[in-house]
């Protein structure tokens, strides 16, 4: 079944190939928390949910979960070896580890190793490179936000390999919101991530709206905004201050890995976005919440 599920994507090199293996172990995955009964306490979201969901055109790298309650005691580790035994049904090894905590946090992490030699299931003649044999270096991370802001709207999303089943999601409204707090109020400055950029892009040109209520629950949660309201046009001020503020080439050169055309980003510029951010839809949000 591997085979014929990378020869669906009809990867032009390897590092297509490895994205595409990428987003089948995301998918395998998957399929192992639906079987261990995962969505009745989690939704998915991020850019990986874009992806998979909603037809995102650009590969992402991470699982990302929200608990549909506070849970501080919440841990992954119950649900460690179903996904193990997911993959392994799949012909495919993997090993899992949950990350050793230095500190507190909000946040459960567990990585997702390739052990499979990959030549071993894809088989000679998709790709005419060299080098498949080799274990592919593919590691996911999951993470899993115990005590999240709340204030989204679910919806169940089916995915049909490797069997049918269906994903608990953020709605595109929350989703949105998300993606632009990652965009506005990333921990470190220097954390530039052409990804949000580019979401924020995609989720302009089709129209979808911004849920003000919940990007002011993840930005008061993160303390990166103190007041209890939040109006539109103060989010339009803030997305001006970061368009004039980031390194555009930065935000660019994050980008090139994750898309086949480059040429997509020639337009990039802060003009781009200032004009593109004219366009941009916002929910509950014209008179303060």
């Amino acid at each position: 079944m591997i085979k014929e599920w990378l020869e669906s994507y009809n990867p032009a090199d390897r590092d297509h190939a490895t994205a595409a293996l990428r987003e089948i172990m995301q998918e395998v995955a998957l399929a192992g928390l639906y079987r261990a009964g995962f969505y009745e306490k989690a939704a998915f979201y991020g850019g990986t949910a874009l992806r998979i969901f909603y037809n995102l055109d650009r590969f992402s790298e991470d699982l990302d979960f929200s608990l549909l309650a506070e849970e501080p005691g919440f841990s992954f580790q119950p649900y460690l070896e179903a996904i193990i035994t997911e993959f392994s049904s799949q012909g495919m090894q993997v090993s899992i580890r949950e990350k050793a905590k230095t500190a507190q946090t909000n946040v459960e992490s567990a990585f997702i190793k390739s052990e499979t030699i990959w030549k071993e299931l894809i088989l000679e003649g998709i790709l005419p490179q060299q080098g498949m044999g080799q274990v592919a270096n593919i590691k996911i991370k999951i993470e899993v936000d115990k005590r999240p802001p709340l204030g989204f709207e679910t919806e169940e999303k089916l995915l049909t390999r490797p069997f049918s089943f269906y994903v608990k999601c953020f709605a595109l409204p929350d989703l949105f919101a998300g993606k632009m707090h990652a965009l506005l109020f990333r921990q470190w400055q220097n954390n530039v991530k052409g990804r949000d950029w580019y979401d924020m892009e995609w989720y302009i040109k089709k129209g979808i709206s911004l849920r003000l209520s919940h990007f002011l629950l993840r930005a008061r949660a993160s303390n990166d905004w103190k007041s209890g309201t939040m109006t539109e046009e103060e989010f339009r001020a803030l997305l001006r201050q970061k368009i004039d503020a980031v390194n555009m080439e930065r935000v660019k050169d994050d980008m090139r890995r994750f898309i086949p055309n480059q040429d997509r980003l020639a337009i990039w510029s802060p003009r781009y976005f200032h004009d593109l951010s004219e366009k941009l839809k916002i929910e509950d949000g014209k008179n303060g919440i």
